[in-house]
């Protein structure tokens, strides 16, 4: 149905309220860059309007520090833009100080611990090739 493929990996040891919290924001990244992949608000019967969402199914996919780390490296090479969301990110509290100690990082050193992309279905699979699905 779509040629496209969106997937979120997780570093897989975080405690559930992270890996809902970082799914949450990455997602948000990936809505940013592809605002086509809204569709329209929903209605109930009564006549309720309630915010659009996705069009697309996401997938979500965890993976251990290393592998994380394999993943971000081959979405850069692959010049693929990604939502990444570092460890140090969970001691801060706005979006002001979470772009500060993300610049601090460069992808080498950065504790990855999740990444977010939408790209061809084939181009996704090769990327995070090594993740499994999140259970």
């Amino acid at each position: 149905m779509f040629d496209t493929k969106i997937a979120i990996v997780l570093k897989e040891d975080l405690p559930v309220w992270q890996k809902l919290n970082v799914t949450a924001f990455l997602t948000s990244g990936i809505v940013a860059q592809f605002p086509e992949i809204i569709g329209e608000p929903y209605r109930d019967r009564a006549g309720n309007l309630y915010n659009s969402m996705s069009v697309q199914p996401v997938i979500v996919l965890s993976a251990d520090a290393v592998t994380l780390g394999t993943i971000h490296r081959r979405a850069l090479e692959r010049d693929v833009t990604t939502s990444a969301y570092v460890e140090e990110m969970f001691a801060t509290g706005h979006d002001v100080a979470n772009r500060a100690v993300f610049a601090e990082f460069a992808p080498e050193d950065a504790k990855i611990v999740g990444i977010a992309l939408r790209a061809d279905k084939k181009l996704v699979d090769k990327i995070t090739k090594g993740a499994r699905m999140h259970g």
